[in-house]
């Protein structure tokens, strides 16, 4: 295991400032305005090769000044019970403050390394006779620096390693090959408020995450890592993504990207949906974001035991959702409740089955015979009188199953029959339950995977221009024979 090291601070002090500068990403949300950071935020980090876990936390507050103040407190005591080392990090501009003192008292019983920053320094020799009052918490040092800037930060690090163990950065920089054996990547996503959080804490099996009944609690999208009968799965809480009209906040887009970039980066998407509001515009929108970045998917239907039975029961519910997201008719739907644990204990069991689909690999002989059975019985329409033939199809890629076929007029392949195939593929492999990707290629003498990039179309014109030139001279060459011939008879 590798040492904690936690980053603890009262609001607006510049904690994930620093924890981006010494992660060396953007993982955390940074703005000017107070309380940005509500949940615990985890990342590996390095430094003189020694690596350690670096985790960023809410803004302390003692008094329950702020709507979320007794949530991030609680959050931010967990952070500090599982830490090895503390860093507390102070705002050099404003001064102390009487939350500072709160703090650092509350830090000294817990008998642990503690390392006293006072962040937004830029220059130390200007502001060194400003920051005397620090001195009044009793402390012998303080670490001088900026994050925005990075002015001192390579000091403290130094410092701060040296009472870490040694971990190598070798053993645990190796990541785990991309194949069915490896962890599961999931994203949950779906409209603010409809229990995103409550089901990353149920999988989680502890409060890990703020949940409150206020829209729009969570900011960050935060990893949780769960083990279950062996296998590992990487959860990712994401924040819920409204309308785009409605959005104009600074901070909530970014909110949103860091969502929809999330399900780039996960295998499965769990798509929740607030059964006792229906199913609404903007949850079949995302499920087209899901559909679009080509991860699996798994409908949610969350807060059943809200719901009224007698009206609506599971399945006349299903049937709607299968209705209004015709294009991920291949996703799995379950009925749960986060706040209950009703059916929770299936969706990990699902998550699996999809991934398997997922990840699965056909050989090309019985991908070839699938494709050439299917022409057999159904074939294509003319193209221009002339017919569409087949020559050749393999599997390219997995994660999500991806097929191209070679045939002579790629373009003249309707959608219809795109989908005919889809589903003949689905059918005899079987891919029931995850996204195929099926495209088509020109047969010619060399076999082109890359498409049309940049590379393949510079190639294509200088050939062009080559072609162009020879002809030039081949005409003028036959212009200038016909007039030496000309000549000969005169």
């Amino acid at each position: 295991m590798k040492p904690v090291v936690a980053l603890v601070g009262r609001p607006n002090v510049g904690k994930s400032t620093l924890f981006n500068r010494i992660t060396k990403s953007r993982q955390a949300l940074v703005d000017d305005m107070p309380g940005v950071t509500r949940d615990r935020q985890y990342a590996d980090a390095q430094w003189e090769d020694k690596a350690f876990t670096l985790v960023d936390t809410g803004g302390f507050l003692s008094a329950d000044d702020d709507y979320f103040a007794s949530q991030i407190k609680e959050q931010l005591l967990r952070a500090v019970d599982q830490a090895d080392v503390l860093v507390f990090i102070m705002d050099g501009r404003a001064g102390l403050s009487p939350y500072d003192r709160d703090l650092a008292d509350l830090l000294r019983r817990t008998e642990k390394p503690v390392f006293y920053l006072i962040n937004k320094v830029e220059s130390l020799h200007r502001q060194e006779d400003e920051l005397g009052e620090f001195y009044t918490l009793g402390v012998d040092r303080f670490y001088k620096v900026s994050a925005e800037h990075g002015l001192g930060v390579g000091g403290f690090l130094s410092d701060l390693v040296a009472l870490l163990p040694d971990v190598p950065v070798s053993l645990e920089s190796d990541e785990p090959e991309e194949d069915a054996g490896g962890p599961i990547r999931i994203a949950i996503i779906g409209r603010p408020n409809v229990g995103k959080s409550s089901l990353a804490n149920r999988l989680f099996g502890e409060k890990r995450v703020v949940v409150n009944d206020k829209a729009g609690t969570t900011r960050d999208a935060i990893e949780l890592s769960v083990n279950r009968k062996g296998r590992e799965f990487i959860l990712k809480d994401t924040a819920g993504i409204r309308r785009k009209g409605k959005v104009s906040d600074k901070l909530e887009k970014f909110s949103i990207l860091k969502a929809l970039d999330s399900m780039e980066d996960c295998d499965v998407a769990l798509i929740l949906i607030d059964c006792s509001e229906g199913i609404t515009d903007q949850d079949i929108t995302i499920a087209g974001y899901a559909e679009k970045r080509g991860c699996g998917a798994i409908f949610l239907l969350n807060k059943w035991d809200l719901v009224d039975k007698s009206e609506k029961g599971q399945q006349a519910f299903i049937k709607e959702l299968r209705q209004e997201a015709r294009f991920l008719a291949f996703a799995p739907a379950i009925t749960i409740s986060a706040k209950t644990g009703q059916r929770c204990h299936r969706i990990l069991d699902e998550v699996e089955k999809v991934y398997k689909q997922y990840c699965h690999r056909v050989n090309t002989g019985m991908v070839n015979r699938i494709i050439e059975d299917a022409v057999y019985r159904d074939e294509p329409s003319l193209h221009r009188g002339r017919r569409i033939k087949f020559f050749y199809a393999a599997q390219v890629a997995v994660k999500p199953p991806t097929f191209v076929c070679f045939v002579n007029y790629p373009d003249a392949v309707h959608f219809s029959y795109k989908r005919y195939l889809v589903n003949q593929l689905r059918q005899m492999i079987p891919l029931t339950l995850t996204p195929v990707k099926l495209y088509f290629r020109e047969k010619t003498g060399k076999i082109e995977f890359s498409g049309n990039t940049k590379e393949f179309r510079r190639i294509k014109e200088k050939k062009k221009k080559v072609m162009t030139k020879r002809d030039k001279q081949r005409k003028e060459q036959s212009r200038k024979k016909r007039q030496r011939d000309q000549k000969s008879k005169l």
